[in-house]
């Protein structure tokens, strides 16, 4: 598909660290040719480096991707809004220029994630298989 026919996505979470970062990076990685795809925060911080190496153990390298601010992306228009979590949820605005689906789907936080750096790192894996399996799913059909 051409990049004016592919259906736009963005995916919203508090920070833009860590779960939207991963499902941004999932989604071009599994449909990149069907979805244009991007992430924003409602309070952007940075790309976590465990996010990143998480998904570089799957072939994924979101080393690259930067956090940004939601406001980057206001009165743009959406297929899908989808948030990640609970704060992004229920502070997402409405997008003016259109929104075809807005979708929530919680995932737990995993930079919140206590302990050694492997056990860090475990969480952020089962948190990125999670939102992959999702995605694999719900975005199969579209």
């Amino acid at each position: 598909m051409s990049g004016e026919d592919r259906k736009k996505v963005i995916f919203i979470c508090t920070h833009n660290s860590a779960r939207s970062q991963m499902a941004e990076g999932i989604l071009k990685s599994l449909y990149g040719d069907r979805f244009d795809v991007h992430s924003a925060g409602t309070e952007p911080s940075r790309v976590n480096p465990y996010a990143i190496r998480a998904m570089e153990e799957i072939g994924i390298d979101i080393s690259g991707h930067s956090s940004k601010a939601l406001e980057k992306f206001r009165g743009k228009e959406f297929d899908f809004v989808i948030t990640l979590c609970g704060s992004a949820d229920e502070t997402c605005p409405a997008f003016p220029g259109g929104c075809g689906n807005r979708l929530h789907r919680g995932f737990p936080d995993p930079s919140r994630f206590r302990g050694k750096d492997e056990e860090i790192l475990a969480g952020f894996r089962m948190v990125r298989d999670e939102i992959k399996t999702w995605l694999e799913s719900e975005f199969e059909k579209n």
